[in-house]
């Protein structure tokens, strides 16, 4: 069965922009070849970036645009696209951690869009995207124990376990994908003017990859409600 995947209906409310749409992907391993497909969206990256700097794409600014909107100061607090294009642009290159995680960074410098990934089998009951009360917790990549702040808008599990924070911010390493993970949930949000054709350009890319690196692997779509 799909993973439950809703927002809560104040923030689509203040956020009626967004698109997104979700992928549930099941028998993946960490031995898979994803280099072709990385290659490929890698150099529709290096085309965009060798046109302007990302902060000029329409979508980290209408991401900018929304962290203002949250209080937060959009050159502090980056959405993960963004923070994955400054990164390329200044590095050259990402660090390579495991097949499924380098083909949905290289997907999201590509597009510009991000895209999180989690470890499905580490979310009890269902996900939301909400804003939170304070009394979840969320742990850190470094093991840390953190609280987000009432009114952030985080990834929240039926346990109040937080699996990001600030949105498109920061994961959480409790169901960070590791080698052992083998069901995913997929998850690319986008707030600009041709977000809907852009989310569904992902959708399509990305199901014609994990078919083509995971030939066994099983893929539905989940509808966010």
């Amino acid at each position: 069965m799909p993973l439950p995947f809703r927002y809560a209906h104040d923030l689509r409310t203040r956020f009626s922009q967004l698109r997104s749409a979700a992928l549930l992907v099941d028998h993946i391993d960490a031995t898979a070849n994803a280099d072709p497909a990385i290659s490929r969206l890698m150099a529709i990256a290096d085309q965009r970036l060798a046109g302007a700097s990302e902060a000029e794409f329409p979508e980290i600014q209408a991401w900018r645009r929304a962290f203002a909107a949250m209080g937060l100061k959009p050159t502090q607090y980056r959405c993960a696209s963004e923070a994955l294009l400054r990164r390329y642009r200044k590095e050259g290159a990402l660090p390579a951690l495991h097949p499924l995680i380098d083909l949905c960074n290289a997907a999201s410098l590509a597009h510009a869009i991000p895209i999180a990934v989690f470890d499905a089998d580490q979310i009890a009951g269902s996900l939301a995207v909400r804003f939170a009360r304070g009394d979840e917790t969320y742990e850190t990549f470094a093991g840390q124990t953190e609280h987000p702040e009432p009114g952030e808008v985080i990834f929240a599990d039926d346990s109040g376990r937080a699996h990001a924070r600030r949105w498109t911010n920061r994961q959480s390493g409790w169901s960070a994908i590791r080698p052992a993970s083998t069901r995913a949930l997929i998850v690319a949000e986008a707030l600009h003017e041709t977000a809907e054709q852009d989310i569904s350009c992902i959708v399509s890319e990305l199901g014609e990859a994990l078919r083509t690196i995971w030939p066994n692997c099983t893929l539905r779509k989940v509808d966010p409600q």
